[in-house]
């Protein structure tokens, strides 16, 4: 196992929304970060800058030349920590770039959504260590250089790495370590199903989440997912404040008492909307197979089936395949197939 030195060089591999705003914040915070990312996002930080923004107000500008940012993979040549944000359909491609370019004590982070990200860099990476992450909060891209972090929460990452912790964690960016990574990504995918029904609803989050029918649908959905789990003999970690089995009990309470409890669990502002719809308005493929897909998966090695993750895994692709946005599903349409 790798240790991490002190003052060590970050590569950001994958500069989209997370990318940027985790790179962001440890630059801010004076850790040497470098960005690896398509050219438009170049382009786009070129011009504006690096724009922070938080539901707290917690606001910073960088400016372009400030942010070394590349879209050739020699960036990763002095790399001692990779910070992996790409979406999970090139999690191969990077891992094969890593193993071509990254030096052999460069520790590498997967800072994707799902639960098999991690596997999938620690099969192409060769012998470098590979460290499970989970990003709880939201992270949206609303351009000229504007990434916003609509709600809030504390980024996980395995434990086991001398150093890497102190690397990461720094005003701003919240980071701990957990000794039981595979419950804490289970833990946040029952949570991430939401993403799909979001980017088929719409609206924006806490919109979503203040009404009843979608609330009921999205606990539907969670109640299902640990059916499954349990069946398979996994215990999620909670990626909120409350514990797995009483979330779809607090999602089906009425309104005005929801909005009290779930003050005290997680902050939300009117900004957020799930990595999923912001996929869909810019006709990018989604995560859908390593989310819902992950749960059907699971439904079919323990002999179970799952209506409500099949149904929305349908839709969203469906919606993908049309290439027209978010479809503004209700939830009576969203219920209809299922």
């Amino acid at each position: 196992m790798n240790a991490v030195t002190d003052n060590p060089s970050i590569v950001i591999a994958g500069a989209g929304s997370i990318g940027c705003y985790v790179g962001g914040r440890l630059l801010e915070a004076g850790r040497r970060v470098k960005f690896l990312g398509r050219d438009r996002i170049k382009a786009e930080l070129a011009e504006h800058g690096l724009k922070l923004t938080r539901f707290d107000d917690a606001n910073i500008t960088l400016p372009a030349d400030d942010i070394e940012m590349s879209s050739g993979m020699d960036v990763l040549a002095d790399a001692d920590i990779i910070l992996v944000a790409v979406k999970s359909g090139n999690t191969a491609e990077i891992a094969e770039a890593i193993a071509a370019h990254a030096p052999a004590h460069a520790v590498v982070v997967s800072l994707q959504n799902g639960v098999t990200n991690a596997d999938k860099l620690s099969e192409g990476v060769g012998a470098r260590t590979v460290v499970a992450g989970m990003v709880p909060f939201n992270v949206a891209a609303l351009g000229e250089g504007r990434f916003h972090q609509g709600t809030s929460g504390t980024l996980m990452i395995a434990a086991g790495v001398p150093g890497l912790l102190q690397a990461l964690n720094c005003n701003k960016l919240d980071v701990a370590e957990s000794d039981d990574m595979p419950a804490v990504m289970w833990g946040k995918l029952l949570i991430n199903l939401n993403n799909a029904l979001n980017a088929l609803s719409g609206l924006p989050l806490k919109q979503q989440l203040e009404n009843a029918g979608w609330r009921r649908l999205m606990a539907d959905q969670i109640a299902e997912a640990m059916a499954l789990l349990k069946a398979a003999g996994i215990k999620p970690r909670p990626a909120t404040p409350l514990p797995p089995a009483l979330i779809p009990t607090i999602l089906r309470l009425p309104t005005p008492v929801f909005r009290i409890v779930a003050a005290q669990m997680i902050k939300i502002d009117p900004l957020a909307r799930s990595s999923m719809w912001e996929d869909l308005d810019k006709r990018r493929s989604t995560e859908i197979d390593e989310l819902q897909g992950a749960a059907l998966e699971l439904a079919e090695k323990v002999g179970m089936r799952a209506p409500i993750c099949a149904r929305v895994a349908e839709l969203v692709k469906a919606a993908d395949s049309a290439k027209a946005g978010s479809p503004g599903l209700s939830v009576e349409d969203v219920r209809a197939g299922i």
